[in-house]
């Protein structure tokens, strides 16, 4: 066992013992669930998925379904229109809430269930099963491999659904939602009844982290900025009623269902997944939050703590007096730019005029644009100096 599969078995240990909360019982299939199943999955970014506990067990991806259809809805339609749907503000209710606005019937946001049935609806499709087979088309290329639908759940969900129902006819009669109720219905409770394991949340987790790119497959899943989107909407909304406090002791952008699943995400880091069924007041799993929370403190995830990496790019110098070689290596962003621009003047002040600098810069695994102008302006006054990026 590797030194992280380790550190994962022995927080999964650590956490195991403890029993507080109970499986959802408001939808009679995930009663029944069993209540000491606890898995938990990290994947980085060579795609490598490590995983330990009963990480093969298959449970209902229920509302951690809502951030890969929002990212489907975004990448058909666009982030404007779909802003013209549902917004993006904490609710700071219950996921099941009546969170709409006064006047335009808008909901709060994605994540919680009025707003993921108006984020359905904006799929295309004649019916449910041509909008389930984008849906699940989706979100399998976020897993990596082929998803399906448990039609027991699906049936319960839709049984016993009428809250849901409820919702959608209000967004109908806002005309937030277009065509009939029971299709935009519908086709969120099938979303819902999606099986996955924790090892498929931790890679579709890690898609988002990577800016849409699945680790696993090495296949774009969705735009760099779709996946942005989807996480800025996540860290604030994705924990429901505790995406506060989940923000403050976690840092990472999140969502759970009640089925007992959590997925996290640490940008350009890791996709992160726990399950355990039993639940907490707010409807999140109790061990797969400690889990999360345990694994952002001791992998150092928390997505406001200083990362000295952006502001100091890696740069060796090469060469002598008669030619020099700058390279330099990972993430250059304009805080980076502004140290590599002071080491290229001390070079250039230390050499006569007609020394070449060549500034080698095809290890950089990314370069923002400010950081871009930064350095293209500090090269206008170096005709010597040659720049490569390929």
């Amino acid at each position: 066992m590797d030194p992280i599969t380790e550190l994962l078995a022995e927080v999964l240990e650590e956490i195991r013992p403890r029993d507080a909360g109970a499986p959802a019982d408001y939808i009679p299939e995930l009663a029944s669930a069993d209540p000491d199943l606890l898995a938990f999955s990290v994947v980085g970014p060579r795609g490598r998925v490590r995983s330990v506990g009963d990480d093969h067990a298959e449970f209902t991806i229920q509302s951690i379904s809502k951030p890969f259809v929002l990212a489907l809805a975004l990448a058909e339609k666009g982030r404007d229109a779909v802003l013209g749907r549902v917004g993006a503000e904490p609710s700071g209710e219950p996921f099941n809430a009546i969170s709409l606005e006064p006047v335009t019937g808008r909901p709060a946001n994605p994540m919680i269930n009025a707003g993921a049935i108006a984020t359905s609806a904006l799929i295309p499709g004649d019916d449910v099963d041509d909008r389930t087979a984008r849906i699940v088309d989706m979100l399998s290329a976020f897993a990596g491999r082929s998803l399906w639908v448990d039609e027991a759940v699906y049936a319960s969900e839709s049984l016993t659904g009428e809250r849901n129902r409820a919702l959608a006819h209000l967004l109908k009669s806002h005309a937030v939602i277009d065509g009939p109720v029971d299709v935009a219905v519908e086709t969120y409770f099938r979303q819902c009844s999606l099986l996955v394991t924790v090892r498929d949340l931790a890679v579709m987790a890690a898609t988002l982290a990577f800016g849409g790119v699945n680790p696993v497959t090495g296949r774009r899943v969705v735009d760099e900025r779709v996946a942005r989107d989807v996480l800025s909407i996540m860290s604030s909304c994705g924990m429901y009623d505790y995406s506060g406090e989940w923000l403050l002791r976690v840092g990472l952008p999140a969502k759970s269902g009640v089925s007992g699943g959590l997925m996290a995400v640490a940008p350009s880091q890791f996709g992160v997944a726990a399950f355990s069924p039993r639940l907490d007041t707010h409807g999140n799993s109790v061990r797969a939050v400690a889990l999360v929370e345990e694994a952002s403190e001791r992998f150092g995830m928390h997505l406001l703590e200083p990362h000295e990496s952006v502001a100091s790019p890696a740069l060796s110098l090469h060469g002598d007096d008669t030619a020099r070689v700058v390279r330099l290596g990972g993430e250059l962003g304009y805080a980076g730019a502004e140290r590599i621009v002071a080491i290229l003047r001390d070079v250039a002040g230390g050499l006569p005029e007609d020394v070449p600098v060549t500034v080698d810069a095809r290890e950089l695994g990314r370069t923002h644009p400010g950081a871009l102008v930064a350095l293209r302006s500090e090269f206008e006054d170096l005709p010597n100096w040659i720049w490569l990026s390929e």
